[in-house]
């Protein structure tokens, strides 16, 4: 980084100080404000170590490849999920901040961390992103999709990146409100695609809880001709 936006960092910093998203500490180093997350904070939030279940991607306790509530499960539209955070604690005071507060600048910290899974993993080499439709009225009513502006920043620190928006979304109810019935019943036929979708497909969203926003995406998608769709999120309940 040249001495000029060196300047500009710690110009921003001196006249409008930044704090932590985590702890609300004092921001010092470039990194730190780049980020918006002091050394300290960047170093604990990591993924849980150990093994992941081969399909919904959520840490294995006791079981061997695939979790139990996976394999109860009666199938699942998408081939895989990967998720990077619980959504718990610190890492649910991060959505919040990014999500409520537009702290714009988790968006490059969560970018990185999704830039290493992607180019970690074979499977998602040739994946093109397709990110999850926003509620209808959504960006009327908070000003923004959190989930495209992410993409944005994404596509800017990862050349060659391909995103196709092509899935849209009819009125429907906010889905926090509802459980797993409600939240499946409430989407089905309210997902729809605009145009062809690639043959292997990457959905990426904020956070996953009940999964039944992911099933329905993945659901259209393969029925509208992708052969492999695999989905990433940012957090998981």
């Amino acid at each position: 980084m040249n001495i000029f936006y060196k300047i500009l960092f710690w110009g921003k910093n001196f006249l409008f100080p930044s704090e932590c998203a985590v702890c609300g500490g004092s921001l010092l180093g470039i990194e730190e404000i780049k980020y918006s997350l002091c050394d300290e904070c960047t170093a604990s939030i990591k993924q849980i170590p150990g093994s992941k279940c081969c399909i919904c991607g959520k840490p294995l306790i006791s079981e061997i490849h695939t979790c139990l509530s996976c394999r109860n499960s009666e199938g699942r539209s998408y081939d895989r999920l990967w998720v990077l955070f619980p959504y718990a604690g610190k890492y649910r005071k991060l959505l919040a901040k990014y999500k409520f507060s537009k702290n714009l600048s988790l968006a490059d910290f969560f970018a990185k961390e999704i830039i290493n899974v992607l180019e970690d993993d074979v499977k998602l080499k040739e994946a093109i992103i397709v990110p999850v439709p926003p509620r209808k009225g959504k960006i009327k009513s908070s000003g923004w999709d959190q989930i495209d502006y992410l993409l944005k920043r994404l596509k800017k620190l990862s050349k060659g990146l391909i995103i196709r928006r092509c899935l849209m979304r009819k009125k429907s109810k906010v889905q926090k409100e509802l459980n797993r019935a409600e939240r499946l019943s409430n989407l089905k036929g309210k997902i729809y695609l605009r145009e062809p979708p690639p043959k292997t497909v990457l959905i990426i969203d904020d956070v996953i809880t009940t999964g039944s926003t992911m099933e329905v995406c993945a659901e259209v998608l393969k029925q509208g001709g992708a052969e492999k769709v695999y989905g990433l999120t940012i957090f998981y309940d």
